[in-house]
């Protein structure tokens, strides 16, 4: 049951009309699932799904110091940014944690949209807003209630597009964005995603979303399964994606979590969190994001420790859940710098140290 200030996206009564299990999430009233996640998650590995994220955020810069707000609040250089592409980045507060990551598209000269998470929206606006107060040529507008947002990810999402829309998806690089009519309607199409596939990101008007999701079931038929979150997150979790509550929050730094190549530290001028990072960028950070793989049945979970091979806790979980594709338990998990080479690791769930191995990240990569 929602709670009476949750909000509903465009697409609310498609979900219940197709007997989507809804949940509460980040305020929304959102699909957990449709019938089977695990389902839903191989239709994405092997053909296409579709999700509703129209909870996410769309704040848009514009003017002519637009690139420079963003270079001063975000920690990316965004202003060199080439019109039609998109780049992943994090705001972060002045002691370098992490306060969101993002991704920003630069639509025009003057004009960038940056899509925030949900949970984190209104943080992210107000900090832009702040931290352009400097830069009297750029301006803030937060557009979230406009639009809608759709995926189709998978690899037949692109033939599934193309029967709609004549816009150059071939030619459509990935972290790109294009301008077009899809079923006849404006849209924003990029080439992004959370589920390690090919696939595309739709924003359209919040009016037009409905009829958007029909025409996209319509041309996918028997390939295009509608997707709920808890794929999403086996999904993002297989492709080694963080999320942002669990592998991101304020206690931890891009560093920490092996991004540290998303900070511009040579872009002009000076950025929120600038001197804290810089201090932390040539230490080896105190811990370590890693993969763990289970040798048994039983799933590492958020907040489960992670025992080192002397019986004594050296990490903690951040996403664990059974992987459709590995046909075994995984999890991410940040691991104490002392345990980095230890082989010999156990996490303990429910007071019995199960056994996992330690692998590189991603767990999944798609062939190209």
């Amino acid at each position: 049951m929602s709670v009476p200030d949750t909000k509903k996206t465009p697409l609310h009564d498609v979900h219940d009309d197709l007997g989507a299990t809804v949940t509460e999430f980040a305020g929304y009233r959102m699909p957990l699932r449709y019938g089977s996640e695990t389902a839903e998650h191989q239709a994405v590995r092997t053909s296409a799904g579709l999700f509703d994220l129209s909870h996410m955020g769309e704040i848009f810069l514009t003017g002519p110091q637009a690139g420079a707000a963003l270079d001063h609040a975000l920690i990316g250089h965004l202003s060199a940014l080439a019109v039609g592409r998109a780049r992943y980045t994090m705001i972060c507060d002045a002691a370098g944690g992490v306060l969101d990551d993002l991704i920003v598209y630069r639509l025009a000269a003057e004009t960038f949209m940056v899509v925030a998470n949900a949970a984190n929206a209104a943080t992210v606006r107000a900090e832009l807003t702040k931290r352009s107060e400097g830069f009297e040529e750029a301006v803030v507008d937060d557009r979230s209630d406009a639009y809608a947002l759709i995926a189709v990810q998978g690899p037949k999402a692109q033939g599934i597009l193309a029967a709609l829309t004549d816009a150059g998806l071939a030619g459509l690089k990935y972290y790109a964005i294009l301008p077009g009519t899809v079923a006849g309607v404006d849209a924003l199409i990029a080439r992004t995603g959370y589920t390690g596939e090919d696939g595309f990101e739709l924003f359209v008007s919040a009016g037009d979303a409905v009829p958007t999701w029909g025409a996209l079931t319509d041309a996918g038929g028997d390939d295009l399964r509608p997707c709920g979150l808890s794929s999403r997150d086996t999904l993002r979790l297989e492709a080694g994606m963080p999320l942002y509550g669990n592998e991101l929050t304020t206690e931890t730094t891009p560093f920490d979590a092996g991004l540290g190549r998303t900070v511009k530290f040579d872009k002009p001028g000076d950025f929120v969190g600038r001197t804290a990072l810089a201090a932390l960028a040539d230490k080896a950070p105190e811990r370590t994001l890693v993969g763990l793989v289970a040798r048994g049945r039983r799933v590492p979970r958020h907040g489960y420790d992670i025992v080192g091979s002397d019986g004594t806790p050296c990490g903690v979980v951040t996403s664990g859940a059974p992987s459709p594709t590995l046909g075994k338990p995984i999890a991410m998990g940040y691991i104490d710098a002392g345990h980095t080479e230890d082989t010999d690791l156990s996490v303990d769930i429910r007071g019995k140290h199960e056994p996992v191995d330690k692998v590189a990240l991603p767990f999944y990569r798609r062939t190209p």
